[in-house]
């Protein structure tokens, strides 16, 4: 069985470390080493939060994903990405934050170890049921192609305002980002139904057990989205 718990990166420096080392593992092996939202300044921002993914029995951090909010100190990952091809980033972001909590979903990944078991999807809907419970407006992603998909089930919606309609050369001249964003975390009505439902019990039940159905089968994950010492049930 696989957990997920949530936690504000300035409270729990050593599992920021673990979370960043799997990450950067992962990077590696996909042959990239300069993506924004692998920097570790995040470690110090306290509008981050960790989402991360360990194996019950050992503790292993086999994945994970963060969302940062807008703040005066921290430019969001994808303001720090896009900004070297499109200095109009800074504006939108700037116009979502105007007078409501805007962010990002950053940083996901998985160890090869869980590949093909669905937990990807599932982190994509745990991240969006984090921005509403931390009573968010808007979240952006920056994501690959293969993603874009998905991203949109949960509903992000492409940015076509930037860039190539909403599309990027990064991180390296042979890939593709796709700039996305959650206008309405409140009603997710740009959301695929099955995926606004599955959301929605997420949000409504931030302790419990699902199975996630990947390629490679049936996986049992607890997940805990409260804060410590900051939420309870």
């Amino acid at each position: 069985m696989l957990k997920i718990r949530v936690f504000r990166a300035v409270d729990d420096l050593e599992s920021c470390k673990r979370f960043a080392e799997g990450h950067a593992n992962v990077l590696r092996d996909y042959g990239i080493t300069k993506v924004t939202s692998s920097k570790n300044d995040w470690f110090y921002n306290p509008g981050a939060y960790v989402v991360l993914v360990e194996t019950e029995d050992t503790g292993e951090v086999v994945g994970g994903e963060r969302i940062h909010l807008v703040t005066s100190e921290f430019p969001l990952p994808i303001e720090e990405a896009v900004s070297i091809v499109e200095k109009r980033i800074y504006d939108l972001v700037a116009g979502y934050a105007d007078n409501k909590l805007t962010g990002e979903l950053c940083g996901l990944w998985n160890a090869k170890a869980i590949a093909g078991k669905g937990v990807s999807i599932l982190l994509t809907k745990l991240g969006v049921a984090l921005a509403n419970r931390l009573q968010m407006d808007s979240l952006f992603v920056l994501c690959a192609p293969y993603t874009v998909a998905m991203c949109q089930a949960a509903g992000f919606e492409i940015e076509t305002t930037i860039g190539n309609n909403g599309t990027f050369i990064y991180p390296k001249l042979d890939l593709v980002a796709t700039a996305l964003v959650v206008k309405d975390l409140t009603g997710l009505s740009t959301a695929d139904d099955r995926f606004r439902k599955e959301i929605f019990s997420y949000i409504e039940n931030p302790v419990s057990k699902t199975i996630v159905l990947g390629e490679k089968g049936e996986t049992e994950v607890a997940y805990n989205l409260l804060l410590p010492d900051r939420e309870k049930l």
